[in-house]
C-alpha cells in the first residue's frame, strides 16, 4: 500500500459529512490537503479543525469555468501539482418524471457532471506533465443501476461513468489512476431534502464511506483499483 504522508490531495466537497470525515483522515495521514466547497464558513472551520492553513482552501462552485480556473491556478501555486484529486461534491435530486423540471434536470447535470469534467480538466495538464497521479469520483450505486424517481442524478451519474472511462483510455501512456466508488446509501444530510422513506439507521455511516475512499488513496502503485463497490448489507443493489 502506498503512504499518504506528505502526499498532495485535493478534496472538492470538503464541507458534506462524508467530505469532512476524509479530510480529517487525510490529515492524520500525514498527506497535505488543499479542500474546497461552497461554504466559506464552513471551509474555515474544517480547515481550523485540522490544522489546515488559510492558503490550503478557497470556497467555490466547481461547476463555474471561471472559478475553477482560478482554483486550479491557486492550489498549483500553493501546493504544486496534486498527487491525488478526490471529488466528494454533489447534489441529489430525487423526483418521479412528472415532479422533474427541465430546471431540475440541468442543475444535476452542471452540478454534477460538469462540475466533474471541469475539476479533472483544470488539473489534468499539470498531472500529465508529471506523469503520474491518481483521480477518485464516487458516482455512487446509482451511477451503475438506476431506480425509479433518479432520472436526473441517474443520468448525471452514468455520465461521470463514462467520461471517466474514456479519459482513462487517453491517459494509458501515464501513470495517472482513475478510481470509481459506487457507494450505496450513506446517512448523510443528501436525504434531508428528499421526499422519499428511507432506512437511515441500515445505511453506511459518513465516517465509513469516507474511510473507504481513504483506502483507495493508497491503492498500490504496480496497479489500480478501477471500480469499488460499498452497499448497505441490508440493500444490495449490486
Amino acid at each position: 500500500m502506498e503512504k499518504l504522508n506528505g502526499k498532495k490531495v485535493v478534496v472538492a466537497g470538503a464541507t458534506g459529512g462524508i467530505g469532512s470525515s476524509l479530510v480529517k483522515l487525510l490529515v492524520q495521514s500525514g498527506a497535505e490537503v488543499f479542500i474546497t466547497g461552497r461554504n466559506n464558513e464552513k471551509l474555515s472551520n474544517i480547515a481550523a479543525t485540522h490544522g489546515i492553513p488559510s492558503s490550503h482552501f478557497l470556497a467555490v462552485d466547481i461547476s463555474d469555468g471561471t472559478q475553477m480556473g482560478l482554483f486550479a491556478d491557486t492550489v498549483l501555486h500553493q501546493l504544486g501539482t496534486p498527487d491525488i484529486l478526490i471529488n466528494v461534491a454533489g447534489i441529489g435530486i430525487i423526483k418521479p418524471m412528472e415532479q422533474l423540471s427541465l430546471e431540475d434536470f440541468s442543475r444535476s447535470i452542471q452540478t454534477n457532471l460538469v462540475g466533474a469534467f471541469l475539476f479533472v480538466k483544470s488539473f489534468l495538464p499539470a498531472m500529465k506533465e508529471a506523469k503520474k497521479g491518481l483521480i477518485i469520483n464516487i458516482p455512487g450505486v446509482l451511477g451503475k443501476v438506476p431506480m425509479a424517481g433518479a432520472a436526473a442524478y441517474s443520468a448525471s451519474k452514468y455520465g461521470i461513468v463514462g467520461m471517466m472511462q474514456s479519459i482513462r483510455e487517453e491517459l494509458k501512456r501515464t501513470e495517472i489512476r482513475i478510481t470509481n466508488l459506487f457507494l450505496g446509501g450513506v446517512d448523510s444530510p443528501f436525504w434531508d431534502e428528499i421526499d422519499l422513506r428511507v432506512q437511515k439507521d441500515k445505511m453506511i455511516r459518513e465516517e465509513e464511506a469516507a474511510r473507504s475512499i481513504w483506502f483507495l488513496c493508497q491503492q498500490p502503485a504496480s496497479g489500480v483499483v478501477s471500480e469499488m463497490v460499498l452497499q448497505p448489507f441490508n440493500h444490495q443493489a449490486i
